[in-house]
């Protein structure tokens, strides 16, 4: 894989139960969220703007480590932190 783009992980539960255990420390992934959503993973986040598509980069074992506005930051954030990034929906 280069580092243009990320890949996308679609699977079973099992399996993203293994992709968490197999990637701990080496993967992360970016999701999209929306604003209405992100307290549920970022709590310490005050309250956003309804209505705005934002990205978080998660740890493969669903850690949250970023919040940004662009998937390109989230996938930089990752390379520069040694993270392999991949894409999830």
């Amino acid at each position: 894989m280069n580092n243009s783009d990320a890949f996308e992980f679609i699977g079973d539960v099992s399996d993203v139960q293994a992709f968490a255990l197999a990637g701990e420390g080496k993967v992360a992934y970016v999701r999209p969220i929306r604003s209405e959503d992100v307290n549920r993973l970022f709590p310490q986040v005050p309250e956003i703007q309804p209505g705005l598509e934002l990205f978080a980069l998660l740890g493969a074992d669903g850690t949250p480590i970023l919040l940004t506005d662009s998937k390109d930051a989230a996938i930089a954030n990752a390379w520069e932190n040694n993270l392999e990034p991949v894409s999830v929906h």
